[in-house]
């Protein structure tokens, strides 16, 4: 093991001598790895560690992959390998400064976990998604992909105050949807965040205000790079807790914070590129290729058994309800925002698929993965698509069943799906499945305040 890690840290001295002198600075080194919930894990390592850490990597246990959303072990897999180590490695060339309220005082390295032989550990997120990006370059082809980010914004009432009080003043009608009046409002916050973002070379392309209260979105640029595009959407998260902390607010991914309102969604943008660099989904015609059917049938047929990943928490499933921006039923339409899969308007050379089921505080490794494993089932085994949706697919009676609606039903469909083992891995599937089934749990056994309110005098 020592030999394979020791081999990639060679490869990066390079890099990390370069990043030294330009930042002489820079204190600590936040060495991160993100579990399957997008939480980032790992250690805060000073300075001087940087080269044993890209020489030797880290020791993690595998479980450290598998926690719920609480931070807390799954027992029935922590426990039965005896809570044994993973050893996480430095992603080339993913070392970067950051900001903190003292400046650039900050390095963050991004993490990615082996088995003890140096094989991919497929409990890691990013190396389920480095594993369907290889299955496509097999294949001649490289796909391209956007992501846009949604999240509320909203005023932290400090930690002696309920967190609800977060809410109450944006409990208005009407979220004032593309107005530049509410990005003033935080122009101070937001030339900060532009900042951070420009420090790390991430891909912004602006933001806009969404159309529930207090909700904003921020749109990144298309990249042939899908594993450094999800590095690159933690790096953005977290850059926007973290900004927004230092302005006494709260980024909130959160799907659903506000009752009849729109909830925080990430749209997938997707095309495939061949080896001179044209989209296979173009055909110089307004309704793309037969590819792009085949592609947008594999997304609808694993959509349901999908939904797990695209909707991982307790409160992800509020946010599907029929005319409230989020889709209901696997459809799709030539440039409707009421299907589940769009095909944007625009040149044909640009012809894509924009997924619009996952919630906000998914995985952005996982989602990216679940979507180009439902384009690789398609195209693999030439699906035909059913007719696209004109009009307004929640007004409409479909052949289809509904997405699942219920955690449960969710977690269900995912554990017994053969076709997720195959393009995701089993391994995955188990620990994942245990992990929600865990956090489940924990919400079946609270009794909310509103039941309170509606059955206590009953």
């Amino acid at each position: 093991m020592s030999g394979y890690v020791a081999k990639i840290g060679h490869h990066m001295n390079r890099e990390v001598g370069s990043f030294l002198q330009a930042y002489p600075s820079v204190a600590m080194i936040e060495a991160l790895i993100t579990d399957c919930n997008g939480v980032a894990r790992g250690k805060l390592l000073p300075r001087s560690k940087i080269q044993s850490v890209l020489k030797d990597g880290l020791k993690l246990p595998k479980s450290a992959l598998g926690l719920d959303i609480w931070g807390r072990d799954i027992p029935a897999l922590a426990h039965a390998n005896g809570d044994i180590d993973g050893y996480c490695l430095a992603v080339e060339e993913s070392l970067k400064p950051t900001m903190t309220k003292r400046g650039i005082d900050q390095g963050q390295l991004i993490m990615t976990m082996v088995n003890e032989d140096g094989s991919p550990y497929l409990g890691d997120p990013r190396q389920i998604l480095s594993r369907l990006v290889s299955e496509f370059r097999r294949r001649g082809l490289t796909p391209c992909m956007a992501v846009e980010l949604e999240f509320s914004l909203l005023p932290d009432p400090g930690h002696d105050r309920p967190l609800r009080e977060a809410l109450q003043e944006h409990d208005t009608l009407g979220g004032n949807l593309y107005a530049l009046d509410e990005l003033d409002r935080h122009g101070d916050m937001l030339d900060e965040l532009r900042e951070a973002f420009k420090i790390q070379d991430l891909p912004y392309e602006g933001i806009i205000k969404e159309s529930a209260p207090a909700q904003f979105e921020i749109n990144m640029a298309h990249s042939d790079d899908v594993l450094t595009l999800a590095d690159q959407i933690i790096r953005m998260q977290r850059g926007i807790r973290t900004v927004a902390t230092r302005h006494g607010l709260i980024a909130s991914f959160m799907p659903k914070p506000m009752d009849n309102e729109a909830g925080n969604g990430m749209h997938v943008h997707c095309s495939l590129l061949q080896k001179d660099g044209s989209n296979v989904f173009n055909n110089d015609s307004e309704q793309g290729s037969p590819t792009l059917g085949n592609a947008i049938a594999g997304c609808l047929a694993l959509m349901p058994e999908s939904m797990l990943i695209f909707a991982p928490s307790f409160n992800a499933y509020r946010r599907f309800q029929a005319g409230n921006h989020a889709p209901t039923v696997p459809t799709w339409g030539y440039d409707n925002r009421t299907t589940a899969l769009r095909v944007p308007a625009g040149p044909p050379m640009a012809k894509r698929i924009e997924h619009r089921v996952a919630g906000a505080d998914a995985n952005p490794y996982l989602v990216l993965a679940a979507v180009l494993a439902g384009i690789l089932h398609g195209v693999d085994t030439e699906l035909s698509p059913p007719n696209p949706i004109d009009g307004n697919a929640w007004d409409m009676e479909h052949e289809v069943d509904d997405l699942p609606c219920l955690m449960e039903v969710a977690i269900s469909r995912f554990e017994k799906s053969t076709l997720l083992a195959q393009y995701l891995s089993a391994d995955f599937q188990t620990l994942f499945a245990y992990t929600k089934r865990q956090e489940l749990s924990e919400f079946q056994r609270r009794v909310t305040d509103f039941e309170i309110e509606s059955y206590l005098r009953g």
